[in-house]
């Protein structure tokens, strides 16, 4: 047989259940009843990069692979060997993107054929002393360096610029917030939730194609500055 309980033991399991569904719906309740306002804002700073990295290589041709490949090897040992010559540390150098590719004449008309063979080898440069990109770049070529693809500034460690960026944009919403406060005859009462969005800062990169012909002036190179954001959304609960 089964055990029944006492109808007053009964009550109090069946209380004792429900008690903490009462209150989460007590709590939904009244944060249903409280007038919140929703608001979102964004801060900005601007600052000069410290960093540049520019994506550089050696193209070479030949009429087999391998004399491709030599060709390119030798003129690309020796502009990596300018890069360390500039002071520029092993670690910031890499390869990104190594190639031999086949040629061929096509005129649409006779059969295509092969005419030779490309080679091209890039590595990623960081350059840290934003005075010396155009020099640097020059010595490069010099050394044999013959395709240059893209020039990027950023900042080699962001983290204070975001900071700085957080708290504008801290200070833009509570003005938000006050401003609807005061318009609505409200005041703010608490924070009840805040969030961040997107942000952070994206580096400029910019396609760097160049001729490279003898030149008689450095290479100019402005890295002007870049725009940190950050963005975050707060709910406010508003009372009279």
């Amino acid at each position: 047989m089964k055990a029944l309980l006492p109808v007053g033991a009964l009550a109090l399991v069946l209380a004792v259940g429900t008690a903490p569904m009462a209150r989460a719906q007590d709590e939904q309740a009244a944060e249903f009843r409280a007038t919140t306002l929703s608001l979102s804002a964004e801060g900005e700073v601007r600052t000069a990069p410290d960093l540049a990295v520019i994506g550089l290589g050696v193209r070479t041709e030949g009429a087999t692979a391998a004399e491709a490949l030599a060709r390119n090897a030798t003129r690309m040992t020796a502009t990596v060997a300018a890069l360390k010559a500039q002071g520029v540390a092993p670690a910031d150098i890499q390869t990104s993107n190594l190639s031999l590719d086949p040629q061929y004449f096509d005129d649409g008309k006779a059969p295509r054929r092969l005419t030779g063979y490309q080679a091209s080898n890039t590595v990623s440069v960081r350059l840290r002393d934003m005075g010396r990109v155009g020099p640097v770049v020059d010595a490069l070529v010099a050394a044999g360096a013959n395709q240059i693809d893209s020039i990027g500034f950023q900042l080699a460690e962001p983290h204070a610029a975001e900071d700085a960026a957080r708290r504008e944009a801290l200070k833009a919403l509570q003005a938000k917030a006050d401003l609807y406060a005061q318009a609505t005859g409200y005041r703010i009462q608490r924070l009840v939730r805040l969030s961040e969005g997107g942000g952070g800062y994206q580096p400029r990169i910019m396609a760097a194609p160049m001729a490279f012909a003898a030149r008689k002036v450095a290479t100019p190179v402005e890295a002007g500055e870049l725009t940190v954001g950050v963005s975050v959304s707060g709910l406010y609960e508003l009372s009279r």
